[in-house]
């Protein structure tokens, strides 16, 4: 699936912009070790992820109150993947925490 299809299907709660990865984000997909749509798809419908129930309401709030949006996944075997949608949705960076 491509991004615009998942635009199609997943009607997002917020327009996530430019997709952007970092360097060791972008070495992992190119290598078939983690695929970018399932995350993305998460983070666009409010599942923010592996977080602690309080960095979700935080999550919630910034929604509403248009502020920068954190997700975190655990992605097997042993991958941490954040996703990170910046307050004015103009970009989603996709990154791996020892990228940041």
């Amino acid at each position: 699936m491509d991004w615009k299809e998942l635009c199609k299907t997943t009607k997002p709660k917020f327009p996530f912009g430019a997709l952007l990865f970092s360097a060791g984000f972008n070495r992992l997909v190119h290598e078939g070790k983690i695929d970018p749509v399932p995350l993305l798809h998460r983070h666009v419908r409010g599942d923010w992820g592996d977080m602690d129930d309080e960095d979700k309401q935080i999550n919630d709030d910034a929604l509403k109150a248009h502020c920068r949006l954190f997700s975190a996944y655990e992605v097997p075997p042993h991958y941490r993947v954040w996703v990170i949608t910046e307050a004015d949705r103009s970009t989603t960076t996709m990154l791996l925490p020892e990228d940041y």
